[in-house]
């Protein structure tokens, strides 16, 4: 997959850990997985961001697919639709440290993540 490659790059380059970079992609991999399963397209923008002196990384992975009624239900650790046992929502969240999700019933989902530089 592209994006992870990207994404995993970027990360190596901003000066990540292998273990963080590793995660970047894990997260990437399974935002694309949710795009492809929930939606059937979408895209994934990936980009460095600094703040103060701190450098990290954004995901920002939308799609215009059905959108999620409960937002709330869905980041919950252990929900899924697709009884997978990928990352899930709770996952992703957990191993970024900002997480933001915007969804509309019908109209799609925007999810943005940011991992930093420790």
């Amino acid at each position: 997959m592209i994006a992870r490659q990207m994404g995993r790059e970027l990360a190596t380059r901003l000066g990540f850990s292998d273990g963080d970079s590793v995660l970047v992609a894990t997260v990437i991999s399974e935002l694309a997985r949710n795009i492809v399963l929930y939606a059937g397209a979408g895209e994934i923008l990936i980009a460095s961001i600094e703040a103060d002196t701190r450098k990290g990384i954004e995901v920002v992975a939308r799609d215009q697919g059905p959108g999620i009624g409960d937002i709330e239900r869905a980041v919950q650790q252990g929900f899924s639709t697709s009884r997978s046992l990928g990352l899930g929502l709770a996952g992703i969240k957990r191993l970024m440290d900002e997480f933001e999700i915007v969804s509309q019933v019908g109209r799609g989902t925007t999810v943005t993540v940011r991992k930093w530089r420790r």
